[in-house]
């Protein structure tokens, strides 16, 4: 990874923070975004001087709000030409309904449209960077998700588990649908479950959701170190080369592994393309609105 540059969101704990510290060992510039300015920079301390690489660098900013989110691109592109692997890692998720300052559903918001419009905004780079890779960490949670386009937000029912599974099919059909617009460019896209790794994720969720949680993780999971393999290994090894529109598991030992039978709805993943080009337009005009 010497000369390559990369940037992984949600880097300051759990499978981000190792993501991003194995990298930084491998050689890789490494930019980590983080919400949190202290946790941000005490894990760009901790990354540097664990891997012994100074080319560590930080932006922070709350992925939730898409206008941080296109801040996010501006201040990478101010400081770098070049983008070799963008690890969409970022997530949550909300035992309540909360809505973003744009308006929209926290989970759907921070874990699928913040990568789906930073991708697009790190295009650009990514192309004149070829062979780049781009890898979004999603989860087996999606086989349990359904778009429901009469109620994207949660408006009328909200359900955490409901929101989550959305937002994680909606991830993968996000890779499926991008790696076919990307034939032919050198850049790839794929998508991964990392386990259900022990970590932070959980504090979002409170009750049952919580409970549930916590008992899962207590049985079925794995420490983090373990969790950010399956991201480590899609984004570098060489074996995952020139594969695109790939999902991978952590219960395959990195091996790719079919999504959920939903997941291949083309005209699904296609009208969801759409529908969350124009939120983003929706998000644009209501942002400018805000800053008169």
């Amino acid at each position: 990874m010497q000369g390559k540059v990369c940037l992984v969101t949600g880097s300051s704990s759990g499978i981000g923070f190792v993501t991003a510290r194995e990298l930084a060992r491998m050689g890789a510039t490494v930019v980590m975004v983080c919400r949190n300015r202290a946790k941000g920079e005490a894990a760009q301390a901790e990354i540097k001087e664990a891997s012994g690489n100074a080319q560590v660098d930080l932006i922070v900013a709350d992925l939730s709000e898409l206008s941080q989110v296109r801040r996010v691109a501006n201040e990478f592109k101010q400081r770098y030409t070049q983008l070799h692997v963008l690890v969409n890692n970022a997530g949550g998720a909300n035992s309540e309904h909360k809505v973003t300052a744009d308006g929209l559903e926290f989970t759907f918001a921070t874990n699928y449209l913040a990568p789906f419009l930073l991708t697009q905004l790190l295009l650009d780079v990514l192309k004149a960077s070829a062979p780049a890779r781009i890898v979004n960490v999603s989860s087996f949670a999606h086989t349990q998700g359904k778009i429901d386009f009469a109620d994207l937000q949660g408006t009328q029912r909200y359900s955490a588990v409901k929101a989550y599974g959305q937002s994680k099919l909606a991830q993968v059909y996000f890779t499926y649908e991008l790696a076919s617009q990307l034939e032919g460019t050198g850049v790839t896209v794929n998508a991964l479950h990392p386990g259900m790794v022990t970590s932070s994720f959980n504090r979002g969720t409170k009750g049952f959701v919580h409970l549930l949680g916590e008992v899962v993780y207590f049985f079925a999971g794995i420490n983090v170190e373990k969790g950010a393999q399956t991201t480590l290994y899609v984004a570098t090894s060489p074996e995952v080369e020139g594969m695109s529109g790939k999902y991978f598991s952590q219960s395959k030992q990195g091996k790719e592994t079919p999504s959920s039978p939903l997941s291949y709805d083309v005209a699904i993943r296609r009208r969801l393309w759409e529908v969350s080009q124009e939120l983003i337009r929706q998000s644009e005009l209501s942002y400018a609105i805000r800053e008169k």
